[in-house]
């Protein structure tokens, strides 16, 4: 992808890609109920509330090491047990840069999206990635229906043409010459144990 296209992505609203369909439970939910609701919206996270108000997240990276690699009974683990405090949030106005550097400084995955206490939706690392990667489809696309995006090796051109042109083929290996002593030449050096000498394979062709 270009440095033009690329610019296209992160300075695009996060508006544009966030997940409006967001999770939310309340604290006292088990880890079982989060992982169906996830399961249920292909989701990575849940926000966890706690007197109507959002208190925390909890993500699938959450449920793995704090949960399930712990051994715990996801069925008897709070979320409020397991959530990571304070949550971020971003303004619908932001950028999508803006959005991507802020999770690589706090090193998080996702940012809720909101304005004051009103929660509007969730933008996540993986969303912006697929942006990424659809741009790049769309490029990839344009550059075969358009001009070659690529320079073919000059060696492999030479090689078609010379195929294309022989009009002597070896009568043991089937190799294409264009000249009659190159691949008498060629019988003796490759074929030396064969009955056609150098000396005789001209009257093969005449």
């Amino acid at each position: 992808m270009s440095s033009s296209d690329m610019g296209t992505v992160l300075n695009a609203s996060i508006q544009s890609i966030m997940d409006l369909d967001v999770i939310i439970l309340d604290g006292n939910n088990s880890v079982a109920d989060a992982v169906n609701k996830m399961k249920e919206k292909n989701s990575r996270s849940v926000l966890v509330t706690h007197n109507g108000e959002i208190i925390g997240l909890v993500s699938k990276t959450d449920i793995l090491f704090k949960v399930m690699e712990r051994g715990k009974d996801s069925t008897k683990a709070k979320l409020r047990e397991i959530m990571s405090s304070p949550v971020l949030t971003i303004p619908p106005t932001s950028t999508v840069g803006e959005a991507l550097s802020i999770m690589d400084k706090n090193t998080v995955r996702q940012l809720v999206v909101s304005v004051g206490n009103s929660i509007r939706g969730m933008i996540t690392r993986d969303s912006i990635f697929e942006q990424v990667h659809k741009a790049s489809l769309t490029q990839a696309t344009t550059a075969l229906s358009g001009a070659p995006a690529c320079v073919i090796n000059p060696r492999a051109i030479a090689l078609i043409k010379d195929l294309k042109e022989g009009q002597i083929a070896c009568p043991y290996c089937g190799s294409p010459f264009g000249d009659k002593e190159v691949l008498s030449k060629h019988i003796d050096r490759i074929h030396g144990g064969s009955s056609v000498l150098e000396g005789d394979v001209s009257k093969m062709f005449e």
